[in-house]
């Protein structure tokens, strides 16, 4: 039987199914109430091994799993990437054969269908940042109560200790008290949540590599590197780290026509939970003593919020070389041999800490990893070698292996050879 080409045009109640031989003079439409045996049926009756292509539109995850599990090559296409805004008419079946047009020709806008393990962390990881967009609105609603009386808190935090005593002394009426206390409840109970959530991530990420080794680079956390390793996914999926900065909207428009460029604003299309990472672990610490010379010549040129896009370009690329480490050497560019050096000089101070600690010492944030850096901690492995994303493109030459003076981590924190 000749392969056939399927497209699934997919809504939240009822799809639309359009087959096409390999011949393309054979064309066949289905409709189907959305239920996993309704589109397996239907997929059936295209053979063995059809080629189908689905939009990543509301509810997708059922619908691929199913096309997957009946033998189908998917193609998860990307809606934004079809530019379909401009069409005179458009319509589910026009939609489907257009799928299959750009199907033949190898012209889909893929879009990455991560395995279901990883979706479920991402749920965890979204479900959290949805929360706490919420509890700042909440914040917000009730700073605006207040300064609908001219009241003027004595403290910026008021969830911290002075905010609660000093909301507890305010006479209001009924009205605005009622919803005052309505916002403090239900901040409290988003704050139980995203504790909960926090936890749970965590424990699913642990035993992570790349959610180990992320948190070494300066600014970043528990909470920054989950979104880093859950939203990224596979990272060889990027060809370089120029393609993973334009893929989270970080890499500025570039209209060229003749002998005329411009570059504009960054496009701010793809992931925005990465972008908002990668700009949220720049604004304070800067990430490091190069990145941040790098942020200061940039800002007096250009301005805080270009050099903070610039910077969280950087930072990014960093995550790049750092996750692509998976025990075989990486060359890592001349300009970021030194933040690479800045993000081995975090991960040591957490091995020092550690090894200060002992074995029974209290938990904390990068112990699991320091214990795995530190070749003098019980029960670590002997065979290590230096981190890939520490050699220099030019030398390729191992870092010092020196100790440090009165202390028995190594100048550079060996690295597991099976990353």
């Amino acid at each position: 039987m000749e392969r056939q080409y399927v497209a699934v045009d997919l809504h939240s109640r009822r799809s639309m199914i359009v087959r096409e031989n390999e011949a393309a003079d054979e064309r066949q439409v289905t409709r189907i109430d959305n239920d996993p045996m309704a589109l397996a049926e239907a997929l059936a009756e295209a053979g063995p091994d059809p080629e189908g292509a689905i939009e990543a539109t509301y509810g997708w995850y059922w619908a691929v799993d199913v096309l997957q599990a009946a033998g189908a090559t998917v193609h998860l296409v990307n809606p934004s990437g079809l530019v379909w805004e401009e069409r005179r008419v458009k319509n589910d079946y026009r939609d489907c054969c257009e799928l299959i047009d750009r199907m033949r020709l190898h012209k889909l806008p893929e879009a990455w269908i991560a395995p279901p393990e990883l979706r479920e962390s991402r749920e965890l990881v979204r479900y959290r940042a949805k929360l706490v967009t919420l509890r700042t609105s909440l914040k917000a609603q009730l700073k605006s109560v207040l300064a609908k009386h001219c009241l003027h808190p004595p403290v910026d935090d008021l969830w911290g200790v002075a905010g609660p005593q000093w909301l507890d002394t305010l006479e209001l009426p009924d009205a605005y008290t009622t919803r005052v206390e309505s916002l403090r409840d239900l901040v409290a109970t988003i704050d139980r949540e995203v504790a909960m959530l926090e936890r749970t991530i965590h424990q699913r990420l642990r035993h992570d590599r790349g959610y180990q080794a992320i948190q070494s680079l300066a600014g970043v956390g528990r909470v920054l590197s989950a979104i880093f390793v859950v939203e990224i996914g596979d990272v060889s999926r990027f060809s370089s780290p120029e393609a993973l900065c334009s893929w989270a909207g970080l890499t500025p428009k570039h209209r060229e026509s003749d002998r005329k460029t411009r570059r504009r604003k960054v496009t701010k299309k793809g992931s925005k939970l990465v972008r908002w990472a990668a700009i949220e672990a720049v604004s304070h610490v800067r990430s490091g003593p190069k990145l941040k010379v790098d942020y200061h010549r940039i800002a007096q040129r250009r301005g805080a919020n270009i050099a903070r896009a610039a910077v969280a370009r950087k930072l990014l690329t960093l995550a790049y070389y750092v996750l692509s480490t998976t025990g075989r050497r990486v060359a890592v560019p001349d300009h970021l041999a030194e933040p690479v050096e800045v993000a081995c000089a975090t991960a040591r101070s957490a091995t020092s800490r550690w090894s200060r600690q002992g074995e029974t010492g209290t938990s904390q944030p990068g112990r699991e990893l320091a214990k795995r850096h530190d070749p003098h901690a019980p029960g670590a492995v002997e065979e290590l070698i230096e981190p890939a994303w520490l050699w220099p493109k030019t030398t390729m030459r191992h870092p010092r292996r020196e100790e440090m003076p009165g202390s028995r981590t190594p100048a550079c924190p060996p690295l597991l050879v099976d990353w």
